[in-house]
């Protein structure tokens, strides 16, 4: 059957549909990059900033879902329109040396993800189970490769109905202890004024950071977009999919937005002071003692989930730059094992698991805006985006983001060796 013809049965189908039916059918995409937003990392910043400084930093993620929000509509955007992915695009405007540099810093990304997931993964059968943590971090690579197997043999749908059932159980993992918890809403509302208090904070912002505006999934949503939607649309269609792909975009990160600053206000609320939370075994005894069993199970629950999930789209997101990068793929298994192996060595030879996972949220954070300049300056060129360039507006949200990210990461730099952190 012909590409035509497959477009023309689609569009047909859509039609045959109820407006609020026609945009519920093409939501996904943005659940599957929405993960990365609510991986291990984010509950192991979240959970140290407000067991350390209560609501100081809730601004830190308000501000960074709202980034998160322009970045990965301004992404799944570029897909659509150009019907390439952000890293092919890439490749077209860079030589050779610029492609391999480019791929390397990007990969080393996607590496840093891939460590904070499993050593999630493996803390949440520690704390379910018992697991040995070397043992447990083997356990979630295997099923990671169960759900990649589902995306290549069934297709991206399906792969998203996988994704959306585990996003829900991270929801109600990591939010039901906040239906419990002695939360001050006056002094949370409080944390929205933007402030700091001593160079730790900042390392904690910019983790935090790098944790919620995640550069691989950068890479990623216009891959995703185009590979869901498909490419050479008409103007109807493609104004068809933008507006659903906004709101696609909207609802999956108000998601994962509303999960990182519950997790924030259950720390600040119930284990403030607590001896322990700054690690996430200890958070989880903490909670446990604080808020009942069951409500540390579900949370040890949601952290399985969260490092299950969040590894597979993050081995999915490397197997896309190098594709759009490099025109090279491995085996998804080689690729698997490959990037599980850092996180083998930590775990093995007894590094604390939540500090490696407060650390590699700020190499993240070093990495975005390698990833943000470069969308930001694709999408404003007219001659690739034609009608759907970015607006002014648009354009001076974008910027003013870049500039705050690459703020708070020179002033992470400046106070790390200046020896203040």
């Amino acid at each position: 059957m012909s590409h035509t013809l497959v477009e023309r049965n689609r569009e047909e189908a859509e039609r045959s549909r109820g407006p609020v039916r026609r945009i519920v059918t093409l939501l996904g995409p943005a659940f599957v990059a929405a993960v990365a937003y609510v991986d291990p990392g984010n509950v192991a910043a979240n959970l140290t900033a407000g067991a350390e400084y209560g609501y100081l930093l809730v601004w830190v993620l308000v501000m960074s879902n709202l980034m998160a929000v322009l970045i990965q509509y301004t992404s799944a955007k570029l897909g659509l329109v150009t019907g390439h992915s952000m890293p092919e695009l890439l490749r077209r405007r860079l030589g050779r040396r610029g492609r391999l540099a480019y791929w390397g810093q990007a990969e080393i990304v996607a590496a840093m993800t891939d460590l904070a997931e499993v050593i999630g993964g493996a803390l949440a059968l520690y704390l379910l189970f018992d697991v040995p943590l070397v043992l447990g971090g083997l356990i979630v690579g295997l099923v990671s490769l169960g759900l990649l197997a589902v995306q290549s043999r069934r297709g991206q749908r399906h792969f998203e109905f996988v994704i959306m059932g585990l996003l829900a159980i991270i929801a109600v993992g990591f939010m039901a202890g906040l239906l419990v918890s002695d939360t001050q809403w006056g002094e949370a509302a409080g944390g929205l004024v933007p402030r700091f208090d001593g160079a730790p904070t900042v390392l904690l912002a910019a983790s935090m950071l790098g944790a919620t505006v995640m550069p691989h999934v950068i890479y990623l949503h216009s891959s995703l977009s185009r590979d869901r939607h498909g490419v050479g649309h008409d103007k109807p269609r493609l104004a068809r999919l933008l507006h659903a792909t906004k709101w696609d975009v909207a609802i999956s990160l108000v998601i994962a937005g509303s999960v990182n600053i519950g997790m924030l206000l259950l720390a600040a609320g119930s284990l403030r002071g607590v001896a322990g939370t700054d690690s996430i075994e200890g958070a989880h005894a903490a909670i446990g003692a604080a808020l009942g069993p069951v409500v540390a199970a579900v949370f040890a629950v949601g952290l399985l989930a969260s490092g299950l999930a969040s590894t597979s789209v993050g081995c999915y997101a490397g197997a896309a730059i190098m594709g759009g990068l490099l025109h090279r793929r491995i085996p998804v298994w080689v690729r698997r094992s490959i990037t599980l192996i850092p996180a083998l060595v930590l775990l093995g030879v007894g590094a604390n698991p939540t500090w490696a996972l407060v650390i590699s949220q700020v190499v993240l954070s070093l990495g975005i805006p390698f990833a943000v300049i470069p969308l930001v300056r694709l999408t404003s060129d007219r001659t690739l985006m034609g009608e759907h360039v970015n607006s002014r507006a648009t354009q001076v949200a974008a910027w003013t983001v870049v500039a705050l990210i690459v703020a708070l990461n020179a002033a992470l730099l400046i106070l790390t060796f200046a020896g203040q952190i």
